[in-house]
């Protein structure tokens, strides 16, 4: 097999397994408690990463790079998958993924006003207004249903959720981490469970480990092996042998496998308002993306013009 034919392979693996990582943590929280269950998968994905390295004998984070990745910890995993899996005891895993897939939105706006980003053209304003209407559309039919409790309690996590992860994106990009991007990632895992765990004991939604059913730990086993491991091996690869922009496709496909998925395994109501509502959102997505890849590639030529 060719390698780009590998690569497209390796798109089509890392879109459909984190599209089914939403399905995988709307099982887990159907068994146990949301937070003890993001703290035991982040405790041994954490595990799992630090040891790799540690047998390379990778050198360990200063004490001012284990700062830093213990406050990127708390944005990215306590509040943005932490609070995402727990907004999932309440909300459809479908409607949940498309409100992550916003955050691109989130982070042009973020950078707007909190950190004087005014590099915004009129391909951005039409991409975020796009987004909007596409919002609209997802959530007009719910807005006239009746709802279980917790529902609005679950849709505010969601959102707080992709706002944390893209405070995160932000952080990461402005505050250059100089540790292996794999082996920091364990270490925030690692604190990102310590969190959890206090976090879940303190508000008394935990059980014993030796209550936790065989599905719930099958759900946690397959979030670690699959949605940390595997599926992040798989996107190195098509990033390393795919074009950007075919490369970055699996942003778009990943709420479409969830929102299929959630619906045949889940019975997720999935109406025509919803299905056109995502396809409208993932479009005003996709061209806020393309607007800032786009702005950074002009200041990135610019600078080396000053130089």
């Amino acid at each position: 097999m060719k390698t780009q034919q590998k690569a497209y392979l390796a798109l089509t693996a890392t879109s459909f397994i984190w599209g089914t990582t939403w399905v995988a943590m709307k099982l887990g929280v159907k068994q146990m408690p949301a937070l003890e269950m993001a703290a035991i998968r982040q405790f041994i994905g954490g595990c799992i990463f630090i040891t790799f390295f540690l047998i390379r004998k990778e050198k360990l984070p200063t004490f001012k790079q284990f700062r830093q990745l213990f406050i990127l910890s708390i944005f990215t995993f306590v509040l943005a998958n932490g609070v995402s899996t727990w907004s999932l005891m309440y909300i459809p895993s479908g409607l949940a993924s498309v409100i992550g897939a916003l955050y691109p939105l989130s982070v042009v706006v973020i950078e707007y006003f909190f950190f004087n980003n005014k590099n915004i053209n009129a391909l951005t304003i039409v991409g975020i207004l796009i987004g909007i209407t596409g919002i609209c559309f997802v959530f007009y039919e719910n807005a006239f249903l009746t709802h279980p409790d917790g529902y609005l309690f679950g849709l505010l996590l969601a959102v707080i959720a992709m706002l944390s992860w893209s405070f995160s994106t932000i952080m990461i990009g402005r505050e250059k981490v100089k540790v292996n991007a794999y082996f920091g990632m364990g270490w925030q895992l690692l604190f990102g469970s310590v969190m959890m765990t206090g976090i879940s004991y303190a508000s008394g939604k935990n059980i014993p480990l030796t209550q936790i059913t065989t599905q719930a730990w099958l759900s946690i086993f397959y979030l670690v092996l699959a949605g940390s491991v595997l599926a992040i091996i798989a996107f190195i690869y098509s990033m390393k042998h795919l074009p950007p922009a075919i490369a970055s496709l699996y942003a778009y496909i990943n709420p479409i496998i969830a929102i299929s998925i959630g619906a045949i395994w889940l019975n997720e109501k999935v109406t025509i308002n919803f299905i056109v509502g995502t396809m409208i959102t993932l479009f005003g997505v996709y061209l806020v993306n393309k607007a800032y890849k786009k702005q950074y590639l002009k200041n990135k030529v610019a600078a080396k013009g000053e130089n």
